[in-house]
């Protein structure tokens, strides 16, 4: 199972987050408890996936974060804990 990958994000997709970051508000508590479950170097399903936090979803596919969701948008693929 691969890890999430942290540096050498492609330029398209780290200036996707940032702006699903502005556009949906995303509070700074919750880039927080992001950046606390990536230091624990999570392994992530090769497919895609999402992390539920109390205030967004995170979704992945394989090694990528892909984007960032609100409460109450759908998310695709495995729950991962």
């Amino acid at each position: 199972m691969p890890r999430i990958r942290r540096k050498n994000l492609p330029p398209a997709l780290f200036h996707h987050l940032l702006e699903r970051i502005q556009e949906r508000q995303i509070d700074a508590s919750q880039l927080e408890l992001l950046a606390e479950w990536l230091d624990g170097d999570p392994e992530v399903p090769e497919g895609l996936w999402y992390k539920q936090f109390p205030g967004m979803t995170v979704c992945g596919e394989g090694d990528l974060i892909r984007t960032l969701l609100l409460p109450g948008q759908a998310a695709k693929g495995k729950l991962v804990s």
